[in-house]
């Protein structure tokens, strides 16, 4: 941590839930809380299964409650913080009871659908949210929209792209931007044949040569499903139509987003790939706090590299577009068939082709109806799951 870092007055520190706290954001987040400690504290931690690190998160950062939503694992969590006036608590409805806690600022950190319930509760209770969970939008984007408005509840995005676009938009004046560019690395199979991919492995596959993600979001990566679905994310975070949203493959992964302007000007948010920035500006946001992250230095890096997306190698990203503009449950579809395609593939149950046309084919079995409620989403997801798993 950089020694002149000036911790802020105690009444002004404020007090962070994350959700997912065993996840890479969720570390993350964890490792600006502790480069700051005169400005943050941790109100509630919650994890999936890594019960081991989550009581040993919680004694470090001492929350008033530690969650772990598989409930087969409570009595161990309850065990392991026993003495230290930490409240050990398991299950779904826990991690959202976690989430509506008092806090200012709530980290949604979960992996896939997962992470929606839990999310709606922080939305509902009007707190500012600090979104990495991209899911929650791809599926129940107009849901999730209409009950921030309703509460009074502030989405900042965490996504390295979302983030930049966040950092540079101009919402008093949405009408100065004519457009926006989400960057893409490629993936590690960037420059593969569809006969190479055809035999890419789940090990081949999570190696991102940019990024340090979970297995899920880095086969998303792999198949450029993560940024199709980060263009849904975009559409429902920013005051844009679909046509203004476009993706650049870039291969350094330094430039996260564009912005073209009415007046021909393009503004560009630029780091190192490394997760703490995003996380530290939606922690501080309105404010800049210092992080432990690599400074950039482009004359070392000296050459940055653009192409346009290949439809033909990563169908993903045009299935995604598509479903975009299909409205409706077509997005909720859509991921929900891509986390079963995902996880089937980690299993080796499947092809890494597979993966595209598993979704696809869900996607023409499946009714696209209006998502008006949080039951209308949570049902269409289910009913794309068995689809999928069938196919």
């Amino acid at each position: 941590m950089k020694k002149n870092v000036l911790p802020l007055p105690s009444a002004q520190k404020k007090s962070i839930t994350v959700l997912g706290s065993t996840g890479s954001i969720g570390k993350n987040t964890l490792d600006i809380i502790a480069a700051h400690p005169g400005r943050f504290s941790v109100t509630a931690l919650t994890a999936g299964d890594n019960v081991a690190l989550l009581a040993e998160q919680a004694k470090l950062f001492k929350p008033e409650r530690a969650v772990i939503a598989n409930e087969a694992h409570y009595e161990t969590l309850k065990h392991a913080l026993s003495g230290t006036g930490i409240e050990a608590a398991a299950g779904e409805e826990a991690v959202c009871e976690a989430a509506a806690m008092d806090a200012d600022i709530v980290m949604s950190a979960m992996v896939g659908a997962a992470g929606l319930k839990p999310t709606l509760a922080a939305v509902k209770t009007g707190r500012t949210v600090a979104l990495a969970n991209k899911e929650c939008l791809v599926s129940a984007g107009s849901v999730m929209k209409k009950e921030v408005k309703k509460h009074g509840a502030a989405l900042i995005p965490v996504d390295s792209e979302h983030n930049g676009i966040f950092q540079l938009f101009d919402f008093a004046h949405p009408e100065r931007v004519e457009g926006v560019t989400l960057t893409a690395s490629g993936g590690p199979f960037r420059t593969w044949t569809l006969k190479q991919m055809r035999e890419a492995t789940p090990e081949q596959a999570i190696r991102h040569p940019n990024w340090s993600m979970g297995a899920k979001i880095s086969v998303d990566s792999a198949t450029m499903m993560n940024k199709g679905l980060e263009l849904i994310e975009a559409f429902y975070l920013f005051p844009l139509k679909a046509s203004q949203l476009q993706v650049l493959v870039h291969p350094q992964s330094i430039i996260h987003a564009l912005l073209q302007i009415a007046d021909g000007s393009t503004l560009a948010q630029m780091s190192h790939p490394d997760m703490r920035t995003p996380i530290a500006c939606a922690l501080a946001w309105p404010e800049r706090i210092d992080t432990p992250v690599k400074r950039l230095n482009l004359a070392e890096i000296g050459t940055l590299e653009f192409s346009a997306p290949d439809d033909t190698r990563f169908p993903a990203l045009k299935l995604a577009r598509e479903a975009l503009e299909a409205g409706g449950g077509a997005p909720t579809i859509l991921n929900a068939a891509n986390e079963v395609a995902v996880r089937r593939f980690l299993n080796k149950e499947i092809g890494f082709l597979d993966i595209a046309g598993i979704v696809e084919r869900t996607l023409e079995k499946s009714d696209n109806a209006p998502m008006n409620t949080i039951e209308d989403v949570l049902a269409c997801d289910a009913l794309a799951r068995e689809t999928a798993n069938a196919i």
